[in-house]
């Protein structure tokens, strides 16, 4: 009796080793790949970070210079989406932010320090050119200007308003008409005409939307007004 019971125990002892070694066999090799597959997504996310190319201010190409300020504008499409325009990563004007209209869209801001200081939109198909004429007459020097049009910008410009305008840089501004897709930045005192200003005419045999031309983008950096 004696034996058989020291046999058994012996057994069970036998048993209960070789059930820990299994388990703890399985536990590392479970462990091991656990690890490797967190060093393994550590590695493939830092290769992917090292990869993915910058985002740059407004979503430009390219950072500016020192003294620049970023800025990314697109004209309306048609009569359904509006225009955009975006300063130093802030959108300033958009269909999301609802402050954009039919006509010229207006947004200002400081040239010592990117502020914005105000946003308008003027029609120019229903509505009266006189306080457009009005607003441009406001315009503070060392303001910079930059403006898009939607659906029509043109319809009611007068001569007055398309000279006011080419005073602050535009060189398309006396060609625009109907329909037309425009945008520009300039500014109030700026001594020459400025480089940025994208203009694509309304042409029935080239426009890509029926009675629309396509929509102009255009992006760059706007140095920084000194004293």
């Amino acid at each position: 009796m004696r034996v058989a019971g020291a046999a058994k125990l012996v057994v069970a002892v036998a048993v209960f080793l070789l059930t820990f070694y299994v388990i703890s066999q399985v536990f590392e090799i479970k462990m091991d790949a656990s690890l490797g597959n967190l060093f393994a997504r550590s590695a493939l996310d830092t290769a992917v970070r090292s990869t993915k190319p910058p985002r740059y201010k407004c979503g430009i190409s390219k950072a500016c210079p020192e003294k620049h300020f970023a800025f990314k504008m697109a004209s309306g499409a048609a009569n359904v989406v509006g225009p955009k325009i975006c300063l130093e990563d802030n959108v300033l004007m958009s269909g999301v932010k609802n402050n954009v209209g039919r006509g010229i869209n207006v947004a200002l801001a400081n040239g010592k320090t990117g502020e914005v200081l105000d946003t308008k939109y003027f029609d120019m198909w229903g509505g009266d050119v006189a306080p457009f004429i009005e607003f441009l007459k406001s315009i503070q020097d060392g303001t910079i200007v930059l403006m898009g049009t939607y659906d029509d910008g043109a319809t009611k410009l007068n001569d007055e308003a398309r000279r006011l305008i080419a005073e602050l840089g535009s060189t398309s501004i006396t060609n625009l008409g109907f329909r037309d897709n425009w945008v520009f930045c300039g500014g109030k005192g700026i001594k020459t005409k400025s480089p940025f200003e994208q203009h694509i005419k309304n042409n029935k045999d080239t426009n890509k939307y029926e009675g629309w031309p396509e929509v102009v983008e255009m992006e760059g950096c706007i140095p920084q007004k000194q004293d």
